[in-house]
């Protein structure tokens, strides 16, 4: 079993649920803790980034991503936890899940045996802690373009820190396409995009204008719509499916008053 900050596989093992014959240590793997910009100004980011630099170094150009990374555990869990593990694990409730689906992220795997491979997000996950990732491969880093326009991400627990999301909701701006990303987190199986909603926006939204309560009413109905949550000790499906609707009309509209304010400065590599 991989491990590189361990504050999924430690809990695991603490609480006895995986015995594995061996633990891979990644931490000398230099290169999984850098990030670089690449030729096409998309971001490249090591599986080893810890979310502590992610807020840090990247807060400017990935904000979705940073505003959840601020969310994840303590300041000793950031300092430690990574994107790539959360992929790794690939649970619903995975803060970094929504915001890499609402950026476009892809997420770079490589082979001994058959080399790399670029898998979008909207394709990596396909089950309750079940990815694409194949047995022998490991996950190298993932790519995304800085921010083209206002991001934000919501996230509703049981108390205000240290807590795994009952649900969370990424939005992510993209002028420039006349489009807008989504992702819905712990409210199904697997982490995915409220695709009928970006589609409508798509369709109604006058980039000109100020936000029409009723487009802003109907995304959110279609962005509940999209999810199909479970009743947990943390929450019924009725109040997840209930919350990604509100979480989806208020980071909506945050974005959209950035946006249309001109407060919001486009981050190139």
């Amino acid at each position: 079993m991989p491990i590189q900050g361990g504050t999924d596989v430690m809990v695991e093992l603490n609480f006895d649920l995986h015995r594995p014959a061996a633990l891979l240590d990644l931490n000398p793997v230099a290169e999984l803790a850098e990030w670089t910009s690449g030729g096409d100004g998309r971001l490249r980011v090591g599986a080893g980034v810890p979310y502590v630099r992610l807020i840090t170094e990247l807060g400017n150009r990935l904000p979705g991503l940073a505003q959840a990374a601020r969310t994840v555990g303590s300041p000793q869990i950031r300092n430690r936890g990574t994107v790539g593990g959360n992929l790794g694990a690939a649970s619903p409730a995975g803060d970094s899940h929504p915001p890499l689906l609402a950026g476009d992220a892809v997420i770079e795997v490589e082979s001994a045996a058959r080399g790399v491979r670029m898998i979008p997000a909207a394709e990596f996950y396909l089950g309750v802690k079940r990815s694409a990732l194949e047995p022998d491969e490991l996950i190298r880093a993932f790519w995304m373009s800085p921010a083209g326009g206002p991001q934000y991400f919501s996230k509703v627990g049981t108390r205000n820190a240290m807590v795994i999301a009952v649900c969370s909701f990424a939005i992510a701006l993209h002028p420039d396409e006349r489009r807008v990303g989504t992702g819905i987190g712990s409210a199904a199986p697997t982490p995915r995009r409220a695709l009928a909603a970006e589609e409508f926006l798509a369709a109604e939204l006058d980039w000109e204008a100020r936000l029409d309560p009723a487009v802003l009413a109907r995304f959110g109905e279609l962005a509940a719509q999209a999810a199909s949550p479970i009743d947990d000790v943390r929450g019924t499906a009725d109040y997840r499916r209930h919350a990604i609707g509100v979480m989806a009309r208020r980071t909506l509209t945050w974005a959209w008053n950035e946006f249309r304010s001109g407060h919001f400065e486009r981050r190139a590599g």
